[in-house]
């Protein structure tokens, strides 16, 4: 098996198959593929951890269905596009080299990786902390690649090095970094500085990964643009304003 990644701001990942070699991605993610390359979607696959692995994926944010892409009776290409501007990371994966990635992240991987649910140190992450902190655990033995949008910036964080960080931005890091989540101090703060109530805390060591472009204030910025809906309701007034500004910060 060979890859390479083609391309910049909108970049493409291009794998090499050998016959009977295989890689997995979710349901959707294919961009082109040549004809040799053979296609089986399922719930349960080769590292998939059988019907509890599926139950995990998806509790993770992840699809029901993996499809497996396969070179049959001669060598084939399969290729997986970026679907945001960004950067596609490959990282190597086995016992003690697992990987917390944002919900959106997994592109495609060997076929004894494991995707589940990442679970959280507090139950406020999972309740308060928004889409930026559901996150997916990358586990099994092989190589998966990411996908993670806008610039990317890595840091490694030396022992009880903390850094807070915007939750959309967390885009993924080495599971052994410690998680928890903290708010914005200050009541003025939460409710006027539009940076949203909760930070991820991020504690070395470990190697994490910074994304630039979070899906969701991508999505939030387009949406001013948007035309508006009959009949939507308009916020107004000084209560409108403080608590839309909360809203917007926490997305």
């Amino acid at each position: 098996m060979q890859s390479r990644i083609l391309g910049t701001t909108m970049p493409v990942l291009e794998v090499v198959l050998d016959p009977n070699e295989s890689v997995i991605s979710e349901a959707g993610e294919l961009s082109w593929m040549t004809s040799s390359i053979q296609l089986t979607t399922h719930t349960q696959y080769a590292g998939g951890g059988g019907v509890m692995g599926a139950i995990k994926r998806v509790a993770g944010g992840g699809s029901l269905f993996m499809t497996e892409y396969r070179a049959t009776g001669a060598p084939g290409t399969v290729s997986f596009a970026a679907k945001l501007p960004g950067h596609i990371v490959p990282v190597e994966v086995g016992a003690n080299s697992q990987y917390m990635i944002h919900r959106h992240g997994f592109l495609c991987g060997t076929p004894q990786i494991q995707i589940s649910v990442g679970f959280q140190q507090s139950l406020g992450a999972g309740i308060f902390g928004g889409e930026g902190f559901l996150l997916q655990r990358v586990g099994g033995m092989g190589t998966a690649w990411i996908e993670l949008s806008g610039e990317l910036i890595t840091k490694e964080l030396q022992p009880g090095e903390t850094l807070l960080v915007h939750p959309g931005h967390v885009g993924a890091f080495q599971a052994g970094v410690s998680f928890q989540i903290t708010t914005v101090p200050g009541i003025k703060n939460m409710l006027f500085g539009g940076d949203g109530i909760f930070l991820a805390a991020l504690t070395g060591p470990g190697k994490i990964w910074l994304q630039t472009l979070p899906i969701s204030r991508l999505a939030h910025e387009i949406m001013e643009y948007m035309p508006a809906q009959q009949g939507q309701a308009v916020e107004g007034g000084v209560v409108g304003g403080i608590v839309g500004s909360i809203l917007n910060g926490m997305r």
